[in-house]
């Protein structure tokens, strides 16, 4: 079974609040016979079992959630403290397949065949994908990731070898990728992560726990462990303003170059400044005693980190520009197009 991020307990409640009609698979695996008989010998499960087993899964994924974040807690450390949570979250899981109206044997059975069948699974996987919002693995068509150059696109010389490290290749990033590819990523995990915070807003450990994600994407060196790609929106933005800038101290350099590398490192440098800002929110709110200050706090770093991509229309006059502090990855990335356009030779 495929892995989704977990739902916050909030939208866990509202899952198990549906009421599906009985379905044909539950009603032929019902008592001691069914349950004891062979996952081949029960029948295909119908979109409304696949249905039901993805609210589950999701159901189940935030219920490990609040478990993990009531155990992390500083007074939930002792050996007794954790049998407890333990006990309560079997529990937690046991009510969520008994409101469903199966047996444990019945949702281990169904989560295998769904598991083990590829039209089964492609259903779950849209399901799920509908419910989360997030995409449906091995069935979109790959994009060119943001940023990304090829690298038969790239002028020649030392002035395309650091405008390649921040569009096409690096060797200290996650996969070689480009300094600015990685950019994007980390700043795609921060802000999801920091959208997340604000669905528990009375839940605190919940808060710093996504807030914490949010810290590990933006700099890995504060926060060692987490979702992000381990090299750090503050690094990858960093090294994105340095090579470019490198790009156009080149004596090849062009005069489109040095132009739109001063666009691209102003704009890095806007999200750099934005980096700074959520650091120091992410501080306050783990240091914060009281959900109540820790939401606003959290309301504000969704916001900044929502930036770290679009940039800010911070004068409002109804764009958002590269310079002034405005400018974010997507400013950075629109010049490194202009950039790559404005290099390109007839014939």
């Amino acid at each position: 079974m495929i892995r989704t991020p977990p739902l916050p307990p909030y939208v866990a409640a509202a899952l198990l609040a549906v009421t599906l009609p009985t379905t044909a698979y539950a009603q032929s695996t019902t008592g001691a016979a069914g349950a004891a008989s062979s996952a081949a010998a029960s029948p295909v499960p119908s979109l409304a079992d696949v249905k039901l087993l993805a609210e589950m899964h999701l159901a189940l994924s935030a219920v490990n959630d609040s478990s993990d974040a009531r155990a992390a807690k500083a007074k939930n450390k002792t050996l007794d403290a954790q049998a407890e949570l333990a006990k309560e979250k079997r529990e937690a899981v046991a009510k969520v397949i008994k409101d469903r109206g199966l047996t444990t044997e019945q949702y281990q059975r169904l989560r295998f065949q769904v598991s083990t069948n590829a039209d089964l699974r492609a259903q779950f996987d849209s399901i799920v994908g509908k419910l989360t919002g997030a995409p449906v693995p091995g069935r979109v068509v790959a994009a060119a990731a943001p940023g990304f150059v090829p690298a038969a696109q790239l002028p020649a010389g030392l002035v395309g070898t650091h405008i390649g490290h921040v569009t096409t290749s690096y060797v200290d990033t996650p996969d070689k990728a480009g300094l600015l590819v990685v950019a994007f990523a980390e700043a795609a995990v921060a802000s999801q992560h920091a959208t997340l915070a604000t669905r528990t807003p009375n839940d605190l450990a919940a808060m710093k726990l996504h807030a914490g994600h949010v810290l590990h994407a933006l700099d890995p060196e504060l926060q060692k462990t987490g979702p992000g790609k381990g090299f750090g929106l503050r690094k990858a933005a960093g090294g994105v303003a340095q090579h470019i800038e490198l790009a156009a101290k080149e004596t090849g350099a062009s005069g489109n170059v040095k132009i739109h590398a001063t666009h691209i490192a102003a704009a890095a440098r806007g999200t750099l400044s934005r980096v700074e800002q959520a650091v120091a929110l992410i501080k306050q709110i783990q240091d914060a005693t009281e959900a109540k200050a820790a939401s606003s706090l959290v309301a504000q770093l969704a916001s900044l980190c929502s930036q770290l991509t679009s940039g800010a229309d911070s004068n409002a006059d109804g764009r958002v520009d590269w310079g002034n502090g405005e400018g974010g990855l997507q400013q950075a990335q629109e010049h490194v197009q202009l950039l790559i356009a404005g290099e390109k030779r007839p014939g």
